[in-house]
């Protein structure tokens, strides 16, 4: 489909992919296999909104991102239509109609099985990117626990903060999950990253109560 932008308009097209609902959950075992690309149906959004001013094109593209919509082109978006996004979605189409803009929905179908598979892996494409940004970040958190092991940093103040940080990796985790509806090749070792690091926190948990419980971990407290 192609979309014109006239003077002072900028004309936006999202695709929502449509298919049987997935069960999503945090534990591993109840990791569902992915949606086969070829059952999927396709749901078209067209948006419209004026160029000027550019933070609500701005605001609509952020959000778009943020639930994983994955850009195929010039003001054209992609997103799985499962449960889980709808939040997401009735959130941009607040934010065009809060912008005066105009959302049209259509329904489409790929034009053959290996059309579904080609752009389910183009949107899988940009799931594994994300992923291998969370596989990061679980060695960075593992390397901050390694030097505050190293260094015997054992205070609830620095527990309290690499327990935030955990947190931070399990939401973002979960949120992957959610978006991986055709399943990344790297989701499991995303998965199994983040359960050690989860492993690794209580290790370094049991450490800092060991040593508050200490007489010497009290005469650290006192020098801190």
């Amino acid at each position: 489909m192609v979309t014109k932008s006239g003077a002072g308009e900028s004309n936006t097209l999202i695709v929502l992919i449509g298919g049987p609902e997935r069960h999503i959950c945090d534990c591993n075992a109840c990791y569902i296999s992915a949606v086969n690309p070829a059952s999927v149906s396709w749901r078209i959004v067209l948006v419209k909104i004026a160029a000027e001013p550019t933070r609500h094109r701005v605001a609509v593209w952020r959000e778009l991102r943020k639930v994983g919509a994955l850009s195929i082109g010039q003001g054209s978006w992609a997103i799985p239509h499962v449960p889980v996004f709808n939040a997401g979605i009735d959130r941009a189409t607040e934010l065009v109609e809060r912008a005066d803009g105009e959302i049209v929905f259509l329904t489409a179908t790929g034009a053959s099985e290996q059309d579904a598979s080609r752009f389910a892996a183009m949107f899988t494409a940009a799931r594994e990117q994300e992923w291998a940004e969370f596989l990061a970040d679980c060695t960075k958190y593992e390397t901050e626990l390694d030097k505050e092991i190293r260094i015997e940093k054992f205070t609830l103040a620095e527990l309290e903060e690499e327990e935030q940080s955990l947190d931070r990796l399990r939401r973002w985790h979960r949120d992957l999950r959610t978006r991986d509806v055709f399943g990344a090749s790297n989701a499991a070792s995303a998965s199994a990253a983040l359960q050690h690091c989860a492993e690794r926190f209580e290790d370094y948990s049991e450490r800092v109560i060991n040593t508050l419980h200490s007489h010497s971990g009290h005469d650290n407290g006192h020098r801190q």
